[in-house]
């Protein structure tokens, strides 16, 4: 029955991945959990479905010029180091039986961070497009951030790597989503790698996820263009504090509720993403 609903669900979660930057294995990950996936196969999944949404988007971002190429190399290298520390703690919390608990715990202690500092956030408080100067520590710090959590959590490490170049770096959202989902497709191949030989996954499924993610990723990320960085940040941030009482209700043994709050949020949002989309191609369309 899932497999039937999982091209429209790749879609989704690929649109948001490309408009976000965060890979989509945030979203897909506590998904697959809520509908009963053990913990290493729904990481392996959602790898697998980050490595296309971030290609994908990534592509599409690149022809918008909205890379830097100097902290994708920094970020993917560190981001490659610290994968494979996480891999052999995932496996330990699972054979003890804590995996369920601690994923869920990180989590919600990631989710309340980000959605807290995305939300409170000063407007216009980037640096113009001549005025970076990129602290190479902090990148690296970011790097082996993202790709401990990307591991451990089975997601993109967009996820946290996004919300750190726009408070850290201080990087306009355009630049840190196209950044980031540059990274992820390095970081997260690593991560997969890892997991596969392991864990197997059921294979219609990942693919249909995948098709899904490969289109709904370029539309997000073409999306970006005719958005605000304000309301990309705030957006961001909102998705987040979603996410994160999904996890909570999930925490209570309340799956159903958490789906449905998750829901409740991305329907709107696709909603939104379909009318940015049409007034896209009508400006085109005029403009020819």
């Amino acid at each position: 029955m899932f497999v039937l609903l999982a091209l429209p669900l790749g879609l989704a979660i690929g649109a948001i991945s490309g408009f976000f930057g965060v890979g989509g294995g945030f979203l897909l990950t506590p998904i697959l959990l809520l509908l009963g996936y053990e913990p290493s196969m729904a990481i392996t999944i959602s790898l697998l479905y980050s490595m296309s949404t971030s290609i994908s988007g990534a592509v599409k971002h690149y022809q918008q010029k909205h890379i830097l190429w100097k902290p994708v190399i920094v970020l993917s290298i560190s981001g490659m180091l610290s994968t494979q520390v996480a891999k052999p703690l995932v496996f330990y919390l699972e054979s003890i039986g804590y995996d369920d608990i601690v994923i869920s715990l990180l989590y919600v202690g990631l989710l309340s961070y980000f959605a807290l500092s995305m939300l409170t956030e000063k407007k216009n408080n980037h640096k113009s497009s001549q005025m970076y100067s990129i602290s190479l520590v902090r990148t690296i710090l970011i790097g082996l951030t993202g790709g401990f959590i990307s591991s451990v959590l089975g997601v993109g490490g967009g996820f946290v790597m996004v919300p750190l170049l726009i408070r850290v770096l201080q990087l306009p959202p355009r630049l840190a989503v196209g950044t980031s989902l540059a990274s992820i497709f390095i970081i997260v191949s690593t991560g997969f790698l890892s997991y596969i030989g392991s864990v197997s996954i059921p294979f219609t499924l990942a693919c249909v996820l995948v098709i899904g993610a490969i289109i709904g990723s370029r539309i997000g990320a073409g999306i970006t263009e005719f958005v605000s960085n304000h309301v990309i940040q705030k957006l961001l941030g909102t998705l987040y504090l979603f996410t994160l009482v999904s996890v909570i209700l999930e925490l209570f043994h309340l799956p159903i509720a958490g789906l449905s709050i998750l829901a409740v949020y991305i329907t709107p949002l696709i909603i939104f993403f379909s009318y940015q989309y049409r007034t896209k191609k009508k400006r085109l369309f005029s403009s020819e």
